[in-house]
């Protein structure tokens, strides 16, 4: 069941991220583009993506579970430091460049798109060096 709803939910954001316009690399780049041709459209889906977020979090905080798990996985880590200051930095970096992030450039894969698919490439072996450099056996 867990893995259908993994399935679901992740189709669910994908169509999310193509009906946005977020599949495109040039409106993403037309949107980081505040000193040129700027388009303030995304703001718009990530003001959405903002209040879904929060509208979410609220509910969670009154249960003492999840629906469909036996406990919260909420993340550990709440300081600021050099890992994620350099991880934030690589992450914008790369998406002002390529026009993607992660998502919508997972979704992408899904038209075949070989631009989507040299920067999965690229992501794909950004974290596996990451791991080899950060993570202690």
């Amino acid at each position: 069941m867990s893995l259908l709803l993994s399935l679901i939910t992740g189709a669910l954001f994908g169509l999310g991220l193509a009906i946005a316009g977020m599949l495109n690399p040039a409106k993403v780049i037309g949107f980081l583009d505040i000193t040129g041709n700027w388009d303030p459209s995304l703001a718009f889906v990530m003001g959405a993506g903002l209040v879904v977020n929060l509208i979410g979090w609220q509910i969670a905080r009154r249960r003492t579970q999840p629906i469909f798990e036996r406990r919260f996985h909420l993340p550990q880590a709440n300081q600021i430091d050099r890992r994620l200051l350099v991880g934030a930095a690589l992450f914008g970096i790369g998406w002002g460049l390529a026009g993607l992030c992660p998502g919508p450039a997972i979704t992408s894969l899904a038209f075949l798109d070989s631009e989507a698919f040299i920067f999965f490439i690229a992501m794909a072996a950004g974290l596996l060096v990451s791991r080899r450099i950060f993570i202690k056996n």
